[in-house]
């Protein structure tokens, strides 16, 4: 299918010549020639958005306003509150958050038959990759049979979400499924997919060239940043949305130039330096802007470092962590297997449209902030969040703080203070307890570490820090040491030419010696798949009520996401992940402390396993090939025999199997009318949870394992599902009924109505004490809205578009927050869940918010975006306080959105009454 330009861009259109051929592209020099303003110093990663401006004005959606609006960002310093219509060229999903987003699109097909349009108007008009990749989970690990095992389970878990995935396949156009046990999504995008310009024939016939651009149905989509791919995750509902054809609303952002001096020193990895970037920035404050790096320190830096920087854009806040074209760029897509005419497009385009990062480079930023890249040490970030940054030489004695936090020792002393104090105090009683596990030679103890994972997109994309944890393996192996026998290790890397060039390094014989064996491509730990520990580990572990501790190489830490038995979870470059599973513990301060001894007593520090730089640098250049990535995506979305055996209709709409309780039609679209409704005030809604700060899309929608007595366990148990084949909340993103049970069932979540509970709990209608579900399902029984309110950070995380789903269909109206993160908002406006922001120094606290009360806000029916509207409070003892709330609707269409009751019933109607297009 063509892509559509607009009608009213020839002034700005004109052809370049390079890689053997001639393309049409829109020329923001040729823009500014026409004076519709000063493009000159707009940073790059805003340019992508001009350019897309310019490509689609019409007149309608994309005014000539819009594009001098650019012009005007520039003149008033990195500002400019102007509303647009961006339309990415192509869509990135993964199978947790895809298997609901192709659900959603065959109820849409459902749903335009029900309103009597055409179900083949359901397709996408932007290509759509769907990379299976969230899906394997860690039952085996330390041994060769881990890898084939772990993907033999996982098809067994899945065959009926693998089967309906086959089946979009078929029935959807412009949709591509990669298939299991290929890599993960963002590397598999970094790596083949991104092309940094794009091109394809416009509905004239004519090749145009393009900024690569995409959005993706996860947060981490932004990786692919570091290719100088402008792109960040949605939720599956916005995703949906534009790949339909709907453009995304956004305000033109500000940039946050992040400039970088100097380069790494000995001993750091890329790891060290975007932990640090993730602790800077979080200080800064860019939710919801741009940031862009630069700086001569950009000179120094590998594009895999800086795909790890831009992956974890979602820990630090920002929309995206954008780095502009230059010669890096280019060596990366030579080297990844890309085509030469591609590349040398790239270098003409970039360097003809002003994207190009020269010596000269100089934009202007809304605000910048520096980091010498020569003062980053080795660090870690725990136990709970991205932004707990802790230097590696003070991590056993913050460690000790957080034990000594949980147990309520010497409770509100900062852990920085403590380690900057040195050793525990003698009159500090220690907190930490262990205990003798059943059957086994040894104990655990507080921080003992029980499992250790090189795991995600964000480091195992990286050679550099995969090769340097196989040349730490190798070292320990020497040696002749291990891991510890209580530490679940595994290796899961991104892309199978991960192990293509461990292999040819030599490295995986010995990263297998010590545990590190192979157990699938795919996220695993990261998502919280780690897969069960030992039974023995757990019930100590549960039993003297453990702080056991994970260290993973992945960006998510949140409470409750890498496995229900560790309170404690650490980030880490690969080599360090290697190092902590050979100490085993926490406790041991690793900068200064053996790690482990020979087996002859000799003590083992890290400075004598841990490779030098060059060693690192060498074995890169020598096996990271050109000829390895070629031969690995030669055939990625063939898949291998078990997926080709995977059976499916070729129906236009799908056979919806009644006993499936992996794949339910939702509710959404049924007996919807023609026409849209109205909003209406709220009245005597009623509080169903009251959350803390940094509530997590993981709090609010957990993607891992769950237990038989929770709601969702006992839907499975009535309907004959044993506990062994529960699988994850996440696999089971198809059916709305499993979803909704666990929607604020996280086992850490904290409901402020409640004395110290953790997990999905709240009150219902007569006070006492039961589960988020029951309690939303008897209200709406009654006929009760209600509200659910938050501290600041509401929504961090993922971009979890079942965040907002379960939040709409447990029947909560509004979500009354201090801050909310970038994606959640939108992904609860696209549900129709109106967010509202306290104002004037309200909170939930300064109100003394208990849960008993009522709550009714008025001005909606009249609503404009961003307006301030008052709120009613009526307390358990009947006193009334009136409150002013920010109403979080932020854009003119998304009032829309909300009067239709989400962005897919505003969508599903257009279509439904626009014409047939002609052939």
């Amino acid at each position: 299918m063509p892509i559509i330009v607009g009608q009213d861009t020839a002034k700005t259109r004109r052809t370049l010549s390079a890689g053997g051929q001639t393309v049409a592209y829109y020329s923001i020099p040729a823009a500014q020639e026409a004076g519709l303003g000063d493009f000159s110093r707009l940073p790059a990663a805003l340019k992508v958005v001009l350019e897309n401006m310019l490509r689609f004005e019409d007149g309608k959606t994309v005014s000539t306003d819009d594009i001098k609006a650019f012009g005007d960002w520039a003149a008033n310093g990195g500002k400019a509150n102007r509303e647009l219509a961006y339309r990415p060229a192509r869509v990135l999903m993964q199978d947790f958050t895809g298997v609901p987003a192709v659900v959603d699109l065959a109820a849409m097909r459902d749903g335009i038959k029900a309103l009597g349009g055409d179900p083949q108007k359901i397709n996408p008009l932007n290509p759509v990759d769907l990379v299976i990749d969230h899906s394997v989970m860690i039952d085996e690990f330390g041994n060769p049979r881990a890898f084939q095992m772990n993907v033999d389970r996982e098809y067994e878990r899945n065959m009926e979400r693998y089967q309906f995935l086959k089946w979009g396949q078929s029935a959807f156009n412009n949709f591509r499924v990669v298939p299991p046990g290929t890599g993960i999504c963002h590397q598999v995008n970094l790596e083949y997919l991104a092309q940094t310009v794009w091109t394809d024939s416009d509905q004239g016939g004519e090749t145009v060239a393009y900024p690569d651009t995409l959005v993706g149905t996860d947060s981490h989509t932004t990786m692919v940043n570091g290719a100088a791919v402008l792109g960040w995750g949605v939720g599956g509902i916005e995703a949906e949305a534009a790949m339909l054809g709907q453009p995304i609303s956004m305000l033109i952002p500000e940039v946050i130039g992040f400039k970088l001096t100097g380069e790494m020193v000995e001993g750091t990895t890329g790891t060290d330096l975007v932990l640090k970037v993730v602790e800077l920035l979080r200080q800064k404050g860019v939710v919801g802007k741009f940031v862009e790096f630069y700086g001569p320190g950009l000179d120094h830096l590998p594009l895999a470092d800086r795909a790890t920087i831009a992956n974890m854009a979602p820990e630090y806040g920002a929309t995206c962590g954008f780095f502009p074209i230059d010669g890096e760029t280019l060596r990366y897509l030579r080297q990844t297997g890309r085509d030469e005419d591609r590349i040398a497009l790239v270098e003409a385009y970039a360097k003809e449209n002003g994207f190009w990062r020269g010596a000269d480079y100089d934009p202007i930023y809304t605000d910048t902030l520096e980091l010498d890249m020569g003062t980053i040490v080795p660090a870690i970030s725990g136990p709970k969040r991205p932004q707990d940054y802790t230097p590696l030489d003070q991590a056993a004695r913050a460690f000790f703080d957080v034990v000594a936090e949980y147990r309520g020792e010497d409770e509100g002393q900062d852990a920085t203070d403590m380690a900057a104090e040195g050793p525990a105090p003698d009159a500090l009683i220690d907190p930490r307890k262990s205990i003798k596990v059943k059957g086994e030679e040894y104990e655990l103890r507080d921080g003992s570490v029980v499992i250790a994972s090189i795991t995600s997109c964000t480091n195992t994309s990286n050679p550099y820090v995969m090769i340097g944890a196989g040349l730490v393996a190798k070292k320990a192996h020497e040696l002749g040491i291990t891991r510890k026998p209580w530490v679940k290790t595994s290796l899961a890397p991104g892309s199978q030419v991960v192990t293509e060039y461990l292999d040819a390094a030599g490295l995986t014989e010995h990263l297998d010696a010590i545990g590190f064996n192979l157990v699938g491509y795919g996220c695993t730990t990261c998502i919280g798949n780690s897969g069960p520990i030992q039974k023995e580990l757990s019930e100590a572990i549960a039993e003297a009520d453990l702080v056991a501790t994970s260290v993973l190489s992945g960006n998510r830490n949140f409470e409750g996401r890498i496995s229900p038995d560790v309170r404690a979870n650490y980030l880490a470059s690969p080599p360090l992940v290697v190092a902590y599973a050979l100490a085993g513990d926490m406790n041991i301060d690793l900068a200064n402390e053996p790690l482990a001894q020979t087996p002859d007593g000799k003590d083992v520090y890290l400075k004598d396993i841990w490779p030098t730089s060059k060693e690192i640098a060498d074995l890169v250049h020598e096996t990271v090939t050109r000829e390895a990535f070629q031969s690995k995506y030669a055939d990625v979305f063939k898949g291998d025999e078990k997926w080709q055996a995977v059976e499916t209709t070729g129906d236009e709409t799908y056979d919806w199997p009644a006993s499936s309780t992996y794949i339910q039609n939702p509710p959404y679209f049924q007996g919807m009318g023609t026409e849209p409704g109205k909003i209406t005030n709220l009245d005597g809604a009623r509080v169903l949870a009251v959350l803390g700060d940094m509530v997590t899309t993981d709090h609010i929608s957990p993607a891992g394992s769950f237990k038989p007595d929770t709601p969702a366990g006992k839907y499975l148990t009535d309907r004959q599902v044993p506990v062994s084949e529960f699988n994850s909340y996440g696999s089971r993103r198809g059916n709305h009924e499993v979803m909704m049970r666990g929607t604020f069932a996280n086992i850490r979540i904290r409901n402020e109505m409640l004395d110290g509970v953790e997990g999905g709990y709240t009150k219902g209608p007569d006070g006492a004490q039961t589960s988020i579900f029951e309690a939303a399902m008897a209200y709406q029984d009654q006929g009760t809205p209600l509200v659910v309110f938050g501290g600041e950070q509401y929504g961090a995380g993922s971009s979890r578009d079942w965040a907002a789903k379960g939040t709409a269909l447990l029947g909560v109206k509004a979500v009354i927050a201090e801050s909310f993160e970038r994606i959640h908002r939108s992904n609860l406006v696209g549900m129709g869940v109106i967010p509202f922001e306290f104002t004037g120094g309200d909170t939930r606290k300064s109100l003394g918010l208990t849960g008993e009360e009522t709550v009714s806000i008025q001005g909606l029916d009249t609503i404009t975006p961003l307006a301030e509207v008052p709120c009613e409070i009526t307390f358990a003892d009947g006193t009334v306080k009136t409150i002013t709330l920010k109403c979080r609707i932020d854009t003119a269409i998304e009032i829309e959105y909300i009067e239709h009751g989400g962005v897919l019933h505003y969508v599903l109607r257009n279509l439904a009454k626009a014409p047939v297009a002609a052939e």
